[in-house]
């Protein structure tokens, strides 16, 4: 856990920044709360089971905080989203929901079976399709088999228009 976290669990808890490493330390070596309570009160300056519990609760919550805010770093950058301003701002969330308002509009989309029927250039063959102007769908689809946009055969293509 970084320094900057540890200082906001000791600011928002009441205790010492040395108490707040004290129990974050023994919970990550395995202590549980009673036993940190009842057996380390020397390490933690004899914090009670509230406190402890609050300091392993609030770590969590910032350990998934900063677990998303790298997960997001890294879609926007894949994706070729991020600015200078919007990785401050990812920085900058306090919360969970704050962090996924900032990402909202930036999180890839499904790829629904008619979007890649479009990819596939299948569209104009699904408008003809609506119009029913008593062409036959099987001619019509010939000529929109293509091997290079993956669409191998009449069936396919009709399919595809379909969706």
């Amino acid at each position: 856990m970084n320094q900057a976290n540890m200082s906001l669990i000791a600011k928002e808890s009441g205790c010492s920044l040395s108490q707040v490493s004290q129990v974050i330390k023994l919970i990550d070596e395995g202590a549980t709360i009673p036993f940190i309570a009842r057996y380390r009160k020397e390490a933690t300056g004899s914090l009670d089971e509230v406190a402890i519990t609050f300091i392993r609760d609030r770590k969590r919550q910032l350990d998934e905080l900063d677990k998303r805010r790298e997960a997001i770093l890294k879609s926007l950058e894949d994706n070729g989203h991020l600015t200078r301003e919007l990785k401050e701002k990812v920085i900058d969330a306090k919360t969970m929901a704050t962090l996924e308002d900032i990402y909202l509009p930036f999180r890839p989309k499904r790829k629904t079976k008619g979007f890649i029927a479009r990819e596939k250039g299948l569209e104009p063959l699904a408008m003809a399709l609506i119009d029913q102007k008593g062409i036959d769908p099987v001619k019509l689809a010939a000529d929109f088999v293509n091997p290079e946009k993956s669409v191998e055969s009449i069936e396919e293509a009709l399919t595809g228009a379909r969706h």
